[in-house]
């Protein structure tokens, strides 16, 4: 009898090796490739002078124990936050990061429109465009498509039904990707009869990722990349 065939699932860093490292640091994002990540999902927002770095939160409060928006702040004073050594990174630092390691790509999280232009200059800029996706809702990811005609894009999709047909070809997502408790095999199913792979977040518990492994999905996203990695590679 031959040995059952498994559809590899790509294993994805949420905001790098948090448990390890803070999230959205350079320490989190190597580590996270240390770990056996095939992506690192991160968030990006803008400083004031316009320039794209690493963080989830409008503020520097809950990481960094500054109350000041990132908006408000310049990439020159951000450095302050660790004495002159810049703690939280820009894109295009992580994206030179991440290139350091063959095959590994970076997932750039978008929640609005804002920071798309900025975002995909400094993509373009070190000519990064193979080695990063883009993930959020819709009115950043159609940004993103307008900036972006050939990226691969998750579209961050909190439904339980599908997205219409009017919205994937205008926006011709690679994925769509909902949180883990709207999958199933028929939510897996229903997506690759549209042409859609399925990735989903963020899947921190071993008996979460088998099942939605068994159920068919794509890519996992998780804050334990290291436990994620293990599964996935046992499941082979």
């Amino acid at each position: 009898m031959p040995a059952p065939s498994f559809r590899p699932v790509l294993a994805v860093a949420h905001r790098g090796d948090p448990y390890r490292h803070r999230e959205n640091t350079l320490a989190s994002v190597e580590s996270a490739l240390a770990a056996g990540a095939d992506a690192v999902e991160v968030d990006v927002q803008l400083t004031r002078d316009g320039v794209p770095v690493l963080l989830h939160d409008p503020t520097l409060e809950r990481l960094w124990g500054d109350p000041r928006r990132i908006g408000s702040v310049t990439l020159a004073r951000l450095g302050e936050l660790g004495g002159g050594e810049l703690r939280v990174p820009t894109l295009a630092q992580t994206l030179k990061t991440v290139a350091e390691t063959p095959g590994a790509k970076l997932l750039i999280d978008l929640d609005d429109a804002t920071p798309v232009a900025a975002t995909w200059a400094a993509v373009t800029g070190i000519g990064a465009e193979d080695r990063v996706g883009f993930c959020g809702p819709v009115a950043a990811m159609l940004a993103v498509r307008e900036h972006a005609p050939d990226a691969d894009i998750a579209l961050t999709w909190k439904h339980p039904r599908l997205p219409g047909r009017p919205l994937l070809d205008d926006l011709r997502p690679r994925y769509v990707n909902p949180p883990f408790g709207l999958v199933d095999a028929a939510y897996v199913d229903a997506a690759h009869e549209l042409g859609l792979a399925v990735s989903t977040w963020t899947v921190d518990t071993r008996r979460t990722m088998l099942r939605l492994a068994a159920a068919g999905v794509d890519s996992l996203t998780s804050n334990r990349i290291a436990v994620l990695r293990r599964v996935l590679d046992r499941r082979r």
